[in-house]
Order: C-alpha cells, then sequence, then structure tokens
C-alpha cells in the first residue's frame, strides 16, 4: 500500500506538515517495498484551488492513505472521491507517523479540519 506524508522536509526525519494543500513537501512510502519518493508540492503558493489539486496528484501517485495535520473542505471531498484515507491531526516526524500508522495506533477520520483557504495564513 502507498501512504502519502505531507512534509516539511523532502526525508523521513522531517517534521509532518500540517497543511495539506500547501504542505512543501509529498513523500510516498510503499508498505510492501520500505522506499518512498519525494514530491516538492508546486501547488505550496498557489492561489486557489490547492487542496483539490494536491488531491489529484496523490491520487495520480496511487496513495490510498494520507497523513496530515489539516485538511480543508474542497481537499477533504476530492481525496474522499478518490477512495483515499485521511488520517488527521498527525505530529512529529514522518518516520514516527508512518510507524504510528502501519502499527496501528493511528486510524484515518472522516471531514475537513480546516476551514477552506486555511493554509494561506500558516
Amino acid at each position: 500500500m502507498k501512504i502519502c506524508v505531507t512534509s516539511e522536509g523532502n526525508d523521513l526525519d522531517s517534521k509532518v506538515d500540517q497543511r495539506f494543500g500547501r504542505a512543501k513537501y509529498f513523500i510516498f512510502y510503499d508498505d510492501e517495498t520500505a522506499l518512498f519518493e519525494t514530491i516538492s508540492n508546486k501547488n505550496v503558493d498557489g492561489t486557489g484551488g490547492v487542496g483539490v489539486q494536491s488531491a489529484q496528484l496523490v491520487a495520480e501517485k496511487q496513495a490510498k492513505t494520507v497523513l496530515t495535520g489539516k485538511v480543508g473542505p474542497n481537499a477533504s471531498k476530492a481525496l474522499e472521491s478518490a477512495g483515499i484515507d485521511v488520517v488527521l491531526y498527525v505530529e512529529g516526524s514522518v518516520k514516527e507517523a508512518l510507524t504510528s500508522f502501519l502499527n496501528g495506533k493511528i486510524n484515518s477520520r472522516k471531514g475537513p479540519n480546516a476551514k477552506e483557504k486555511s493554509g494561506l495564513n500558516n
């Protein structure tokens, strides 16, 4: 299964970025191979629609789960319609988040937990 983690940096020791749509990086981890790929988020400085665009990127990469801090309503709908589970309120390093998730210590939660365009101010 491929898992996407929002990240402030480009490696597993980086902190989880609390913003989904405007995360600096997306780290895609494959739990079957233990390999990861880091993608710089081109939407980070966008003026609108970045949550949906970021959700489309995650769907194109065939991730089944997203680990992040917050997600807005439009991104939440886009992720849900793509069949992608979202785990919210995730903190710590990317490595810690992945370990907790894979060990069943954190679970997906439905719905947005941030207002529309809230990532602009962070």
